[in-house]
């Protein structure tokens, strides 16, 4: 495995701002969809059209807002465990997202951010 990037996420305090200004802006297709995870229960998929698609999500309070790179991974609580063995800190543990897969949230020694995912099998 590559571990390639796979999804990009904007945490947002105003998500109808955000949805307004990036439709707007790249005529990206957003759809809403029910998920228990986010702190709204409802997460927004952005559709770009062609390349790496996305998300737009309420910010979890407290937490940083900006974009957030997610990496595919093959074993979602190994690589959590080693990134913090290689001094990251794990900001949000190992998480499922019903139907789809699991993620988890690191920050790296030097304090960025970082999604790690893995798909649910088909």
């Amino acid at each position: 495995m590559t571990n390639a990037f796979i999804h990009v996420e904007l945490n947002t305090s105003d998500t109808k701002k955000a949805k307004e200004f990036y439709s707007q802006l790249f005529r990206w297709q957003l759809e809403d969809v029910p998920n228990p995870v986010v702190p709204t229960g409802t997460y927004t998929v952005v559709k770009p059209g062609s390349g790496m698609g996305g998300g737009i999500m309420q910010q979890v309070p407290g937490g940083p807002a900006g974009w957030l790179a997610y990496v595919e991974v093959g074993d979602i609580a190994a690589a959590t465990q080693k990134a913090k063995s290689l001094g990251a800190k794990v900001m949000k543990d190992v998480t499922e997202v019903p139907g789809m897969g699991w993620l988890s949230i690191i920050q790296d020694p030097n304090g960025a951010a970082l999604g790690l995912w893995k798909p649910k099998s088909t």
